[in-house]
């Protein structure tokens, strides 16, 4: 495993791109998320706003078994997990949540982070689903710190999601980001403590809990991208981008 840690500069050339993706999942998608638009519309207006911001979408073109992923952004409803690829067949109903996995390349640096938003008003089990996955990335987060190893941050994950009832995906984690999308290290969403390589100084991470509803057992579609909950309950999804400096977790992707 070749972690890089990255230089003062380097961070801030990540944390350039993820601002992006922070504006854009705080002010310009929030008004759009209604019932009756279409996942193919949602991705329009990242595409168009990714590109506006001098930056360039990165899931456009990502290979897999079947072909490259053909959109600007993987978008993911109710019981898709991860991966959804927009259809302006699919259209959001009252209800409905929905994940918004963006990652975008900026002068050569990545931002990736992910959101699950609720589409009009949301039944209470569903609105539990997303408080407890977005609280527990925030405790994912807490745990990145120097002296720490990356079983802590799993485990921290876990706990917190299965105290509350719900399940973590295993087949999916975070991971290293910088001058690619995907680096080492894996930061997996279930662990034990004081396992795994150690939290050092300059290490960029995505932390990405994929909470599910009920079991976090998974499935794949036949168009090779579009995972969903075997049983085919809900799932939420949200992550950041972190730094760590001086010892702590800097967010990248939150607007400062």
């Amino acid at each position: 495993m070749a972690v890089i840690i990255k230089t003062p500069e380097e961070i801030e050339g990540i944390k350039k791109a993820n601002q992006i993706i922070a504006r854009l999942y705080k002010e310009i998608l929030p008004p759009h998320i209604k019932p009756g638009i279409s996942t193919k519309e949602i991705d329009k207006i990242v595409d168009d706003y990714i590109r506006s911001q001098g930056a360039i979408p990165g899931c456009i073109g990502v290979p897999g078994p079947y072909g490259p992923f053909p959109a600007a952004t993987c978008i993911s409803v109710n019981e898709v997990v991860v991966h959804g690829i927009p259809s302006e067949k699919i259209i959001l109903k009252e209800g409905d949540i929905v994940s918004i996995d963006t990652v975008t390349i900026l002068d050569g640096f990545y931002g990736d982070a992910a959101i699950t938003y609720p589409v009009g008003e949301i039944d209470s089990e569903t609105k539990k689903l997303l408080e407890v996955t977005e609280k527990a990335r925030e405790i994912g987060i807490e745990m990145a710190v120097v002296g720490n190893r990356l079983g802590d941050i799993g485990h921290a994950i876990q706990s917190f999601v299965e105290k509350n009832g719900f399940s973590v995906v295993r087949d999916y984690a975070g991971h290293g980001v910088g001058k690619e999308m995907h680096e080492d290290p894996c930061v997996a969403n279930y662990g034990r403590k004081g396992r795994g390589i150690k939290i050092e100084e300059g290490m960029v991470l995505a932390i990405e809990p994929m909470v599910n509803m009920g079991s976090y057992k998974i499935g794949m579609l036949n168009d090779g991208w579009t995972v969903v909950t075997r049983d085919g309950k809900k799932s939420a999804h949200f992550e950041h981008s972190i730094a760590i400096v001086n010892g702590k977790p800097l967010v990248l992707s939150k607007l400062d």
